[in-house]
């Protein structure tokens, strides 16, 4: 469950190339089920860096393909895919299927690892008397991080795809993002550092905002976040959010509501690298396969 699946799609990029700024896109795709939908909308963007949470791996209901490789090669990208959990019924004892983040990029990545929250909700779990139906979701496994370095041209930064969990209350939420925040720590002050994702709940509460703003973390929405997914009763919720740590910067956040192939809407916005110095490895790089 923790291991990571990796794929190479993505030509290869001459040295030459020293761009200022990226752009990315970060989307709930709601385990990937208007795969043609999705992929269309994510090629129109032309974006160097997608961060994707509820895809699907060999799940019936999204007829046992791969989501996340199915996109890297459709989109002629790299990518990581990370399990968050192993979907009971939606599988078979000879099939199992998952269900977790992708991140994906035209240039490399390296040093990709799961990071399962110590803090989980009970919901899921499989019990006895719940039958393993797909309306009850029995899951094994848990919330978790996917953690990516992506080298451009020499510069590296590091990304956290993340999912916090959708039951439970917001306590629980924040006690996943805040071992995200200090597992940042051990990447140094001045590490470039990317979080995004589904965060499930809004982030701009005073006491959430103050603990990451200490960490020198930005929104990348600043406090007019707009809607980001669609909620009960046509009431629209702000759930999913992008933060950056300089040297690296953030410009043009959209979130993308005219697209309707997911429960939630596309989040794009620019990183800019011209602050980002050439650096040696964070760790240890592994080779990328699938």
């Amino acid at each position: 469950m923790d291991q990571v699946e990796t794929g190479c799609f993505a030509p290869t990029r001459s040295g030459a190339e020293q761009p200022e700024s990226i752009r990315m896109v970060c989307w709930n795709v709601n385990r990937g089920g208007r795969l043609k939908e999705i992929v269309d909308y994510l090629d129109s963007t032309n974006s160097d860096l997608i961060l994707l949470q509820e895809t699907d791996r060999n799940a019936r209901r999204t007829g046992c393909r791969n989501i996340a490789r199915d996109i890297a090669e459709k989109l002629r990208m790299n990518y990581v895919f990370g399990c968050e959990f192993q979907e009971l019924s939606q599988g078979s004892p000879a099939s199992a299927a998952y269900h977790g983040q992708v991140t994906l990029s035209r240039w490399p990545l390296s040093n990709a690892r799961t990071m399962r929250f110590e803090s989980q909700s009970g919901f899921w779990r499989p019990r006895w008397y719940i039958p393993t139906m797909d309306v009850f979701q029995r899951r094994l496994g848990g919330r978790m991080a996917l953690v990516t370095e992506v080298t451009v041209s020499q510069r590296k930064f590091v990304t956290y795809n993340l999912h916090l969990e959708s039951r439970g209350d917001d306590a629980l939420r924040w006690e996943q993002l805040d071992q995200v925040l200090q597992d940042t720590r051990s990447l140094g002050q001045h590490t470039p550092v990317l979080i995004a994702g589904d965060f499930n709940f809004d982030l701009r509460q005073p006491d959430v905002t103050a603990a990451i703003s200490a960490l020198q973390f930005e929104n990348a929405f600043g406090e007019a976040h707009p809607y980001t997914a669609q909620g009960r009763f046509d009431r629209g919720l702000s759930i999913d959010f992008i933060l950056t740590r300089s040297p690296l910067n953030s410009r043009d956040p959209k979130v993308v509501t005219s697209v309707d192939a997911s429960d939630h809407f596309p989040l794009t916005l620019t990183l800019s690298l011209n602050r980002v110095t050439i650096n040696k490895p964070f760790s240890q790089s592994f080779a990328m396969g699938s």
